[in-house]
């Protein structure tokens, strides 16, 4: 069985912003993650904080494509 992690980054270069963004969700819920192994935690307090994540990013979609900004390519 190998170790590789299957939560691969579709954009790598976005990984620091969104390690940023996972602890500033985490702080605003007062889930206390921190920097590593974080197995302590629950899976509810864990899945709160994706996803808010989730719905803080459609919020600022759906705010960028009604402004008229475009957001998702062409189809």
């Amino acid at each position: 069985m190998s170790n590789r992690s299957s939560n691969t980054a579709a954009v790598p270069e976005a990984k620091g912003a969104l390690d940023r963004f996972k602890f500033e969700v985490a702080n605003e819920l007062g889930v206390p993650l921190s920097d590593g192994y974080n197995g302590n935690l629950t899976s509810k307090q864990n899945g709160s904080v994706g996803g808010y994540m989730v719905k803080k990013m459609i919020e600022a979609q759906e705010r960028q494509m009604s402004s008229g900004q475009g957001g998702m390519s062409q189809m």
